[in-house]
């Protein structure tokens, strides 16, 4: 498995990996460690240990998880992200004023 996301990393050519293309797989992992803690176990210690292995086994992946998306590339500047923050919180006002028009419209 290791190698198949260390494969996933870059493509062939180079260039950086885009947000549909990063394996995150993290949610089995999390189920298995609650069933195992949920559980009554007759062997605490092996069950313990079991449960040790799950968890390191999750802090593997959001390693993983981690360095992939330190790869992937920033599409805008500093510059454009804040023109597009502000540019959106000016369409938040916009429709929060217009859903206040319409809730005091009576009909």
């Amino acid at each position: 498995m290791d190698q198949a996301s260390g494969d996933k990393k870059e493509h062939k050519n180079g260039t950086p990996l885009s947000v549909d293309e990063i394996e995150i797989e993290i949610l089995p992992t999390i189920y298995a460690i609650i069933r195992s803690v949920e559980k009554d176990p007759v062997d605490k210690q092996r069950e313990s240990q079991d449960c040790s292995l799950k968890v390191l086994e999750l802090q593997k992946k959001l390693d993983s998880v981690r360095t992939q998306i330190r790869q992937l590339p920033i599409d805008l500047n500093k510059e454009e992200q804040l023109q597009r923050l502000e540019t959106l919180r000016q369409q938040l006002v916009l429709k929060q004023n217009l859903l206040k028009k319409y809730k005091n419209i009576q009909f």
